[in-house]
């Protein structure tokens, strides 16, 4: 793990996400952003993962991430998603939803555009009363919201007003949210169940519901394959994997044995969704990776993996898809690594892009791998 660079920031990290890159971009992303929680004085920071141009003879890197800027905010953060290259949307346990504006020429954070109280339990005018927002995501202009109080936002980046509100879409907490198309969205809640809600239908009830047989575990996270909508991944209280089709049946297509306690995060790799990161509780995080044995490659994935992230090639998907969706994947055709040898707090958040790996925990420390696929 030496090409991992640690970062100790005493504040407990609850979120992290890269900045996206530009369409054209071939350098592997630099920028970051993290949020804290459970600190008096919670605080959203950009950070440069480190100078590149020190890399060593043979490419590895040294240097470790340092600050751009950061800016005071509300509550824990819960939630952070990058709108478009200056924007952040963030997530406050108080119940409200902000978008910040990092200012690259001189580098500072702005609050841009506040909704406050977006989730509450009893009334939005009132001093107390704000409910926890749980989980955001972004669609430029688009930004969905979902709480603890089992509503639904839909807001658009430049309206001061919510677009639509489902006020009662779920009877428990909604813990996240995701588009499964451009105008559809899938969240999951504490009880097992992942919904799936056409915006453009006027009534305000799930066009699908799916959920965990037995236990009704709360589902924490969920995140869809970027080119198979119907696959979709999602991670609860009890640390599985599951893998769902959500063209068929109402049940997970497979439940995997993952981490021991909860698992925060689940993401496919946005470029090479044949590899997926789990994150938990534990102190553990999982790169589960479902491409086929090295010699069936096609031969460009051989390059250390950094021409992976800006390739997608037919025969890869269909073996993707095979490959997510086979009744027992892990069987002959699945590798799973534990990237934290040494594990011990809360593993809260990663994100990948390209060749690299960010993820922050509860240990107040930020981690940056940037030859994820070396």
């Amino acid at each position: 793990m030496e090409d991992v660079s640690a970062k100790f920031v005493s504040q407990k990290i609850s979120r992290t996400r890269w900045r996206p890159l530009p369409a054209a971009a071939l350098q592997p992303p630099d920028v970051f952003a993290t949020g804290s929680w459970d600190n008096e004085d919670n605080r959203i920071s950009i950070w440069s993962a480190g100078d590149l141009g020190n890399a060593g003879l043979n490419g590895e890197y040294h240097g470790e991430p340092h600050l751009l800027c950061d800016i005071q905010h509300n509550g824990d953060v819960m939630d952070m998603q990058f709108l478009d290259q200056e924007r952040i949307v963030v997530a406050s346990s108080t119940g409200t939803v902000t978008i910040f504006r990092h200012h690259q020429n001189n580098q500072t954070l702005s609050a841009d555009h506040r909704w406050a109280k977006a989730h509450y339990h009893v009334d939005q005018d009132t001093s107390c009363g704000g409910a926890a927002c749980t989980g955001v995501v972004c669609n430029s202009p688009e930004i969905v919201t979902v709480g603890e109080d089992g509503r639904i936002n839909l807001f658009r980046a430049d309206q001061k007003d919510a677009v639509r509100t489902i006020d009662n879409a779920d009877s428990s907490t909604l813990h996240a949210v995701t588009f499964l198309r451009t105008t559809e969205i899938l969240t999951v809640n504490s009880i097992g169940q992942l919904k799936i809600w056409d915006l453009r239908q006027q009534r305000n009830e799930p066009s699908q519901i799916f959920s965990l047989a037995g236990d009704r575990v709360p589902l924490h996270c969920v995140d869809r394959h970027p080119n198979q909508q119907h696959i979709v991944a999602t991670g609860g209280q009890d640390g599985m994997l599951s893998i769902w089709d959500i063209r068929q049946g109402t049940m997970p297509v497979s439940l995997l044995n993952a981490h021991e306690a909860e698992m925060w995060e689940v993401h496919f790799h946005p470029s090479d969704p044949d590899h997926l990161f789990t994150c938990s509780e534990d102190g553990s995080l999982w790169h589960w990776d479902t491409s086929t044995n090295v010699s069936e490659k096609p031969s460009f994935l051989h390059q250390g993996g950094r021409s992976t992230a800006y390739l997608s090639h037919s025969t890869m998907n269909q073996s993707v898809v095979s490959a997510w969706l086979s009744n027992d994947p892990t069987k002959d055709r699945m590798e799973i690594t534990n990237l934290i040898p040494n594990q011990t707090l809360s593993v809260n958040s990663l994100d990948v892009l390209g060749p690299c790996l960010v993820y922050g925990t509860d240990a107040e420390a930020i981690y940056v791998n940037r030859q994820l696929f070396a």
